[in-house]
């Protein structure tokens, strides 16, 4: 071993006996020589106390004592240590330091220099959360596949923690600015203390029971690890694992981590985070209506749009009921004409060879009582068939007629349709061709009635 010389240069042990034998050593030198045996024999330990004479300088070191019922130590945590701590050390409390033995040389005091501290009995817990944790792990409780998710509009929401929680306030001020028409059933439960982690399974195991919400949030504030220790027992995890909603836990701060987390469909890092996963954000959602809106009404518009295209091509291929009944007016006209016609130059032929048959007559001298009965009969004989070519011909009317009238579109009046026409007889075929006042004639199948127009589109 070598120590410093007054200047700071090292100097081995022999160096140093041989010059204790002729000089003594400098408060300095003997200092440094008892820093340098206590940091290299002594190695990093831990070490448990009580807390007592706790200082916290404005650099943001630590200084305090670990004291027992016989004896003390000083010990010193560096600000870039102490930072780190996630509770608040106390004078009289029991704790656990993860410390290097030293020496202060400037005063010569005994210290140890702190990296890690605990309060009393964490090692305890520590052990069985990870052997807790190894076997539920082993069982595939924090199994990926086995995580539900969470409903996007949840109908209920559940809510298991202490109604004096301040997690309880977090959770009902966020939901009641993110979704306050959203119901929420508290399962109270205590969760900290002796029994704590039972209450807790069997809100869980009550909600499951009563299936009265969509999904359920599993929360507390922050706390040390004792005060989360509820959520990290194993008859929480069962319960959960149980339990048929989803659950989303929102225990303690973003950096504690428990079984309960583990466990959980989704994990989120506060409670308030936890009921900002579970709610829909109503400005979200509204926004999202207003475009989907937007879009219904593009929609709507390009389809109307589509359809009036569409009813104008028809309107130019559709012929107007009064053109058609003109149109087979002028026809039937054309086929009485017609009919007229045939009837005289059948009955002109017909006549004819009656005609020849008198001359002959006439020059021959015949028997006029027989002749005369000839002509009788040929004259029935006549008649009965120009009455019977007039029947085919008046049957042929008769259907011509009934195809026409069944063709009339003021048969279509029979079903429900009617007729309007204006003050001045004509008929309306646009609502353009009306104003909001005039004296309208409506035309049914039995009847007609006068209306006035209140308005048009």
């Amino acid at each position: 071993m070598s120590l410093p010389d007054e200047q700071g240069a090292p100097r081995s042990a022999l160096e140093l006996a041989a010059q204790a034998a002729a000089l003594p050593l400098t408060v300095t030198q003997l200092n440094a020589a008892a820093r340098q045996l206590l940091e290299r024999n002594l190695p990093l330990l831990w070490v448990a106390g009580e807390i007592s004479n706790l200082t916290r300088a404005p650099s943001g070191h630590v200084y305090f004592s670990l004291k027992d019922e016989r004896a003390q130590v000083r010990c010193v945590m560096f600000r870039s240590r102490a930072q780190h701590l996630d509770w608040v050390p106390a004078n009289g409390m029991q704790a656990e330091v993860r410390a290097a033995p030293s020496l202060y040389e400037p005063r010569g005091e005994f210290q140890l220099g702190v990296e890690f501290m605990r309060r009393a009995g964490l090692g305890a817990l520590f052990e069985k959360f990870a052997r807790l944790k190894a076997k539920l792990e082993q069982e595939g409780l924090f199994a990926l596949q086995r995580k539900r998710p969470l409903p996007a509009h949840p109908a209920c929401i559940g809510l298991v923690t202490s109604p004096r929680a301040a997690a309880l306030r977090d959770v009902l001020t966020t939901l009641r600015r993110r979704m306050p028409a959203v119901p929420l059933i508290i399962y109270p439960t205590l969760v900290q203390g002796e029994g704590a982690g039972l209450q807790v399974a069997t809100a869980i195991g009550l909600a499951a029971q009563r299936r009265e919400c969509d999904v359920l949030i599993l929360c507390r504030g922050g706390g040390s690890i004792e005060d989360l220790w509820a959520f990290n027992e194993e008859a929480v995890a069962r319960a959960m694992a149980a339990c048929p909603i989803p659950i989303v836990t929102g225990v303690g701060h973003e950096t504690d981590f428990t079984i309960a987390d583990l466990v959980a469909d989704v994990r989120a890092p506060t409670p308030t985070a936890a009921a900002e996963l579970v709610s829909p954000d109503r400005a979200e959602l509204q926004a999202r209506l207003r475009v989907l809106d937007g879009r219904l009404r593009r929609g709507l518009a390009r389809a109307l749009e589509q359809c009036a295209q569409q009813l104008d091509f028809l309107a130019r291929r559709l012929v107007h009921p009064g053109h058609r009944i003109e149109e087979q007016q002028r026809q039937l006209a054309h086929l009485r004409s017609r009919l007229a016609s045939a009837l005289r130059s059948r009955v002109a032929a017909a006549g004819v060879p009656l005609a020849r048959a008198a001359h002959r007559l006439v020059a021959a001298a015949p028997d006029l009582a027989r002749l005369q009965r000839e002509g009788r009969e040929l004259r029935t004989r006549l008649i009965r068939a120009q009455r019977l070519w007039l029947e085919r011909r008046a049957e042929r009317l008769e259907r011509i007629q009934a195809h026409l009238l069944h063709l009339d579109p003021r048969q279509v009046l029979q079903r429900g349709y009617s007729i309007v026409s204006s003050a001045q007889g004509r008929i309306v075929r646009s609502s353009a061709e009306v104003q909001a006042g005039d004296e309208v004639r409506l035309e049914f199948a039995q009847g007609e009635a006068a209306a006035r127009i209140t308005g048009t589109r």
